[in-house]
Order: C-alpha cells, then sequence, then structure tokens
C-alpha cells in the first residue's frame, strides 16, 4: 500500500507527484511508497482542521467521540494480523513486540473512548447569589508529530485524548513509517460519522512539515515525542503564537540494582528493558547501576545473556532482538562503540551482522565517569553502560547526573527501600523490581529535559483542554 496524505477527507499525493520509498530495516528493500507533503499542505490542513473545530458539533458531542474511539479500537482489532505484519517490516520490530504496540494502542483507544463522556467541570457559589462554573473545553487544532520507533503506539496516545477531549487534528509521520501511521488512521477514517476535516494527515521527507506545523497560527497545541533537542527547537518556534506544548523528550534511564535483588530476574528484567525494540525507546534501561557487592556477578550475567542475544530480522521466529531503524543510524553506533574504549571497559563488543539488513548486536560498556557522553547523551540503540555504587545516596547521586529525568526502575528485595527509593529518585516514572511497563490507566512524563506534560491517563486529556471560568450573578 502507498501512503498518501489526506486533507478535509480527501487524499492527496504530492504537490510535485514526487514518491518516496519506504524501507525495510531487515533486508534495506522498499516495501511501498509514501506521497510527501510541502509547508503549503501543512498549513492547508491545519486550516481545515480549523474549520473542521469552529464549524462542526465535533467540539461539542462527546457521545459522537466515544462511538467513534470504540469503533477504532474495534477496527485496529480486526485487522491485527495485517497490522502487526505491516509494522515487523517498515519498523524491523519482532512480531511479538509489534503485537503488543499494537494491543497498547488498542487498550488507549478504549480507555480514552471512556474518558470522553466522563464530565470535567464543576461549579460552586462562590458568594451569596454569584455562581461561578468551570468548563473544561478543547484547546482547538492539535498537530501530533509521531516518532518512528513505537509509530503505533505514539500515535495513539496523543492521537486518542485528542480526540476524547474535542480537538481536531494534524498528524505528521515520521518519513520512516509514513505507511503504518497511514493504515493505522485508515481505520479511523473509515468510519462515516468522522466529519470531514477532524482528521488530516501531512507525510514529511525532511522537516519543513513539522516546522510549518509549529508556526501555524492554526494550531493551538503540539504533541510531539522525540529527542530533547528538537523539543527545545519546538518551544522556541511555538513561542510566537503561545502554543500548548506536550512533549515526551529525551531519556537515560538507570536500573538500579542492589545486592538483595533476585540476580536472575533483574537480569532478565535489565537485558528485557534495555534491548527491546534494539534499544530505540525513550524509556529502555540504558544505564545500569549496580551495587559493587554484586557487581561481578551482574557483570557476568549480563554479559553472556548479551553476547547470546539471537539477532535477527522478525521473519525469523527465533529471534531475539530486531535490526535498527537505518543503516545511517546503525553507523552512528558503530561509530560510537568504535570510540567506547575511550570512556570505559567494553564488556561486550556489537558488531553489525553481514547482509543488506541494519542489524547490530548488542553492547555493554563498564563506565566509571559520570560525565562520559556514553552516560549523559541518549544514545538510542542497543549500548548500555555498566556503573557501580556503594550506597543509597550514591545511586541516587549518579541517577541524578543527566539532566533527564523520564524513568528509572529499582530492582530490591526490601520494599521499604524500594519505596524509599521511588520517593527520592526525580523520574516520571519509577518501576520496582521490573522495567518498561506501560499502561493506558497511568500517566508518564518526565522531568528536567525529559519533556512537559504527561500522556495516558485521565492528565493525558489536560494538555488538550483548556479551563474557562463563566460567572453568573444571579441575584
Amino acid at each position: 500500500m502507498d501512503a498518501l496524505n489526506h486533507i478535509a477527507g480527501a487524499d492527496r499525493a504530492a504537490q510535485d507527484n514526487t514518491w518516496i520509498d519506504s524501507i525495510d530495516p531487515a533486508t534495506g528493500a522498499a516495501i511501498a511508497r509514501y506521497a510527501p507533503g510541502d509547508t503549503e499542505m501543512a498549513e492547508e490542513a491545519a486550516a481545515a482542521a480549523s474549520r473542521a473545530f469552529f464549524d462542526t458539533t465535533w467540539s461539542s458531542d462527546a457521545r459522537l467521540r466515544e462511538g467513534i474511539l470504540r469503533r477504532f479500537a474495534d477496527r485496529l482489532e480486526a485487522r491485527s494480523d495485517e497490522l502487526v505484519a505491516l509494522l515487523s517490516l517498515e519498523n524491523g520490530k519482532l512480531k511479538h513486540e509489534a503485537k503488543g504496540e499494537l494491543i497498547s494502542a488498542i487498550s488507549e483507544a478504549r480507555f480514552y473512548a471512556g474518558v470522553a463522556r466522563v464530565p470535567h467541570g464543576r461549579s460552586s457559589e462562590v458568594i451569596p447569589g454569584g455562581l461561578s462554573i468551570l468548563s473544561r473545553e478543547a484547546a482547538g487544532v492539535a498537530a501530533i508529530i509521531v516518532p518512528w520507533n513505537a509509530p503505533v503506539t505514539l500515535l495513539v496516545r496523543s492521537l486518542a485524548p485528542a480526540l476524547a477531549a474535542g480537538c481536531t487534528v494534524v498528524i505528521k509521520p515520521a518519513n520512516q513509517t509514513a505507511l503504518i501511521n497511514r493504515a493505522i488512521l485508515d481505520a479511523l477514517l473509515a468510519d462515516p460519522e468522522i466529519p470531514k476535516g477532524v482528521i488530516n494527515i501531512v507525510n514529511e521527507r525532511g522537516t519543513e512539515v513539522g516546522q510549518a506545523l509549529v508556526a501555524s497560527s492554526n494550531v493551538h497545541v503540539i504533541s510531539f515525542t522525540g529527542s530533547s533537542r528538537t523539543g527545545k527547537a519546538i518551544m522556541v518556534a511555538a513561542a510566537p503564537t503561545m502554543k500548548r506544548l506536550s512533549l515526551e523528550l529525551g531519556g537515560k534511564s538507570p536500573a538500579i540494582v542492589f545486592p538483595d535483588a533476585d540476580l536472575e530476574r533483574a537480569v532478565a528484567e535489565l537485558t528485557f528493558g534495555a534491548l527491546s525494540v534494539a534499544g530505540q525507546f525513550c524509556m529502555c534501561a540504558s544505564r545500569f547501576l549496580v551495587h559493587r557487592d554484586v557487581q561481578n556477578e551482574l557483570k557476568r550475567r549480563l554479559a553472556e545473556r548479551f553476547a547470546a542475544l539471537r539477532v535477527g530480522p522478525a521473519s525469523n521466529a527465533e529471534s531475539q532482538m530486531g535490526p535498527v531503524i537505518d543503516e545511517a543510524n546503525r553507523q552512528r553506533l558503530l561509530g560510537l562503540i568504535r570510540g567506547a574504549h575511550q570512556d570505559g571497559e567494553l564488556i561486550v563488543s556489537g558488531r553489525p551482522l553481514e547482509g543488506n539488513g541494519s542489524f547490530l548486536t548488542p553492547t555493554l560498556v563498564s563506565v566509571d565517569n559520570p560525565g562520559s557522553h556514553l552516560v549523559q547523551d541518549e544514545l538510542f540503540g542497543p549500548i548500555i553502560t555498566f556503573e557501580t555504587f556503594a550506597s543509597e545516596e550514591e545511586a541516587l547521586r549518579k541517577a541524578h547526573a543527566t539532566v533527564y529525568g523520564l524513568a528509572a526502575s529499582v530492582h530490591t528485595s526490601n520494599l521499604e527501600r524500594g519505596h524509599r527509593m521511588a520517593r527520592r529518585l526525580r523520574f516520571g516514572t519509577v518501576w520496582l523490581n521490573c522495567h518498561r511497563r506501560q499502561f493506558a490507566e497511568a500517566e508518564v512524563g518526565g522531568f528536567g529535559e525529559s519533556g512537559l506534560g504527561r500522556l495516558h491517563g485521565v492528565e493525558g486529556l489536560s494538555d488538550f483542554m483548556e479551563t474557562k471560568h463563566t460567572f453568573l450573578q444571579h441575584s
């Protein structure tokens, strides 16, 4: 299938009839094509979304929105085999990873279908004869800028609350995953009750579409998932129009292991937390912080697990980790591996696999200097650092040694210690004795340079809503 743009209820090819191939990262072969948009198309889509917001009953009809989201989830479920196959093909995810991502997206859509009909306002007689009415209203047009690493879940976790709140949307897929995003959105656009202009899609070949949406006066909310560097640029570009911003940005998530942890379980959780989706996830366990009393044992076990991991395509049922997204990212990561000896000791050194796919085996590097770029930078791939600590205070100090505060995990059999650490860790999510668990019902977001706002849960609506105060003096 080819992925066209979609504006005001109509599919649109590129202005110059250009088509760009979407590439399978496991083989390097073209799968299908997408039609890139441009600045003019982005503004046209924003204007169409604005008309749908102001000229239809979409924002005021909660029951309509609930039904559309519920049927959207049903269509995704009915097409799950097809969508899982396409996600694996275009993104490189293993089949079980792709299936888990689709299940999460369906859960998001169903959760927000229910939330759409929950009244959010309140009223009170603040003075005798004076009634204050606080209403929660849709913010307007939301531009959703979707990343490539989890293009289904990260699309729907912004799209579903935006629609539940009553916003209309312009969606900008990542160029690496335009096909799966269009396939997901086709399940929404198939609903005959959705007004034209509520859902608009503009594909991207570079950065001009995203920049145009951030600058547009017709856009009231930007929901972006991606790097902190790009998030900061969005904040600057959005300042002239004072847009609302929902930003889930970079992470450098520590997994902290105490000596009383169940080491077998910890090794399994750390490996899963670090190497799912080939380490290309903002909440991945990218730093292992291990108590000195168990450092040698854990280092040995992790090295064995990393070295034995079977890297391969989703088409091979025995594969345990898929490729990185493309060759450019593989070369970037290989450069980091080649220079890693300058910052620490390579426990397991990653290597490229032969063939056309962008496969890279995992790397584990022992680092003593918290200022190392391997510790400070979000590497976004299967390169994990191993650091040690001797006390809770040192663990906290090292965990907080970066500008990020997205997620962390604590592994200990002492739940009192686990909760004590969770209270003191300045991260938006803290897992105890596990890593990388997310739910539609539970909010996530970052401290520090990991972002603004929260996604998932009831609070996920907040970024897409405004509060209005109406006062009635009735006596």
